[in-house]
């Protein structure tokens, strides 16, 4: 394992609370803008960012178009690893593909062991595909932690998640957290269909399957439709106090949700982003988005300021003009 020591501004945030800054300013990240190695680098949450030599546990796949893989690493990854965070990962190079960059992918869960951590992916391209070949007591470098965290206040009494597809694997440890403070959960959960639908796989644990109200919604039957999953969302925060909203991905639900928490003011909004980016480090520039923060419009990097991002500060079509 390959580390590098924190600045002084730079703290570890408390497990019963995690915060994430909305549209954080540049100016904090200035001592970090030279070009990094990936493994001497701190990330924007306050923690140290390593190189981990990890081997693989378990490797299989849940369905029809998604894995999930289990990792030990050299290190207690699961002590220092936030819900919303991701790891860049160096997928092997094989017969067929040769994976050039690292691949950023969401930790979907950790422990019970402090060194093990684990991810829920779909293959898509070549890293993926190369990923796909790894079996049992192979070996797999990762990056990380990288990224910032979701808002999550243990005094709450109620969230609400939106999730569709693979999404669901960087919401699954907020829901976890979020059962274990006695929260209740109002989950959405959208699919191309039935067979996609992971709904075992998200809610995990028996303590978030007793606190979830959970609403499936489908592309096969028109149910996940804007027009149809707009006016239930907004049934369902009608009908019981919401305290924070949280979605992950998707690009309409993203903007679905903006116009929806446009009549909830106080309700907290989040989204993590997910966004192709190079170095994950915030060097190349590669992930930036548009957020309007307070009526300034500033482009952010994913990687760096997020990936988790106040709803309402997203800007959703940019016109450069």
């Amino acid at each position: 394992m390959s580390v590098v020591s924190l600045t002084p501004n730079n703290v570890t945030r408390p497990l019963a609370r995690v915060h994430s800054p909305t549209c954080p300013s540049h100016d904090a990240h200035e001592a970090h803008e030279a070009q990094p190695d990936a493994a001497t680098c701190a990330s924007s949450a306050g923690h140290i960012v390593a190189t981990h030599r990890c081997q693989v546990l378990t490797h299989h796949a849940v369905n029809a178009r998604y894995r999930y893989l289990r990792l030990q690493a050299d290190a207690p990854v699961a002590l220092t690893t936030r819900p919303g965070q991701f790891y860049q990962l160096k997928c092997p190079v094989t017969e067929n593909e040769a994976p050039f960059l690292l691949r950023p992918m969401s930790v979907y869960g950790t422990g019970p062991e402090p060194d093990t951590i684990e991810f829920l992916y779909n293959v898509t391209g070549v890293g993926t595909r190369a990923l796909a070949t790894l079996t049992g007591g192979a070996s797999l470098d990762i990056v990380g932690p990288l990224g910032n965290t979701f808002t999550l206040d243990t005094s709450w009494q109620r969230v609400m998640v939106v999730a569709r597809g693979v999404g669901l694997a960087t919401m699954a440890p907020l829901v976890q957290r979020a059962a274990a403070a006695g929260l209740r959960l109002t989950v959405v959960m959208s699919a191309r269909s039935e067979a996609d639908l992971m709904r075992d796989e998200f809610l995990r644990s028996p303590e978030a399957r007793a606190l979830a109200d959970v609403h499936c919604v489908f592309d096969s039957d028109g149910s996940s439709a804007v027009e149809a999953l707009e006016p239930r969302i907004r049934t369902l925060l009608a009908a019981a106090p919401h305290d924070a909203v949280y979605t992950c991905g998707s690009h309409r639900l993203l903007m679905l949700l903006q116009r929806v928490l446009a009549g909830h003011p106080e309700i907290t909004g989040e989204v993590a982003m997910e966004q192709r980016m190079a170095c994950g480090m915030g060097v190349c520039l590669s992930c930036v988005r548009l957020f309007d923060c307070d009526g300034d419009k500033q482009f952010l990097r994913v990687c760096r300021e997020g990936p988790v991002f106040a709803i309402r500060d997203v800007v959703g079509e940019v016109d450069f003009g």
